[in-house]
């Protein structure tokens, strides 16, 4: 479903998003299979939606290159602009507001420990005042199961159940743009220009080039799944297994 209503942003939301390649400080390549893109400008989002009962009035949907889910232009009583995740239900003329006791509908921000058990909710903070970092994806929603002393208990998308701190922001509503995932790339040039280049299976590759190349003809690995680096590629976990967040977890993802 197309929701943008309008093709010129918001001039003063806008700077130019420069170009890494995925490429580190000294110039590294450390992501593989990032190249270049076009080139486009950063819109800058209100994560942290600080601007406390004041009344922002729904203006405009807009696509934005650097995300899947359309972007709403809030136009505040106070003249101030701002950007907001395009949450589903939210039309154009509609009020928005953060604050500790506003209305519970689409496009409002409050404290998690203020929403009812059971509300949808998005953009939801880990730290109180570092803005939304949680629940940002396009169709993407989270529920809020319980509550305790000083934290709530929300559902993520992935299906893990996690601690928030009761003063941590979070935005009523589903975010919009529930089918994007049914979206055809259609071409390689599409994908190359949205930054993606070409992947090589190591079975393809030289016996120099990859642990898995070589051989006639088309053949298997023939030894442990490795990296083109001789690591082990499937199977071996590489996360730290203590993290001190893992307090917070109550029930892990799916």
């Amino acid at each position: 479903m197309k929701l943008e209503t309008t093709q010129h942003p918001e001039k003063t939301l806008m700077k130019i998003l420069p170009k890494k390649s995925g490429r580190n400080n000294t110039g590294k390549i450390t992501a593989r299979h990032i190249g270049g893109r076009q080139k486009r400008y950063y819109r800058e989002i209100d994560f942290k939606r600080q601007k406390l009962n004041v009344t922002g009035k729904v203006v405009s949907f807009e696509y934005d290159p650097n995300r899947n889910v359309q972007i709403a232009l809030i136009n505040y009583s106070d003249g101030d602009k701002r950007y907001i995740l395009a949450p589903l239900g939210l039309q154009i003329g509609d009020r928005v507001v953060s604050g500790s006791d506003v209305e519970l509908k689409p496009g409002n921000c409050l404290p998690v420990v203020k929403i009812p058990v059971g509300t949808p909710i998005h953009n939801i903070e880990l730290h109180e005042g570092k803005g939304g970092q949680l629940v940002r994806g396009a169709g993407s929603v989270a529920s809020i199961l319980a509550k305790e002393e000083k934290f709530v208990h929300v559902k993520l998308p992935s299906g893990e159940v996690r601690k928030i701190a009761n003063d941590c922001l979070a935005t009523i509503g589903q975010l919009a743009n529930v089918e994007w995932k049914s979206i055809i790339i259609g071409s390689a040039g599409r994908n190359r220009r949205l930054g993606v280049r070409p992947k090589v299976r190591g079975t393809a590759q030289n016996p120099r080039s990859h642990p898995h190349g070589g051989g006639e003809g088309r053949s298997g690995e023939g030894m442990h799944p490795k990296t083109p680096w001789g690591k082990p590629a499937r199977g071996t976990k590489t996360r730290k297994r203590n993290k001190y967040s893992n307090k917070y977890i109550i029930q892990k993802r799916k």
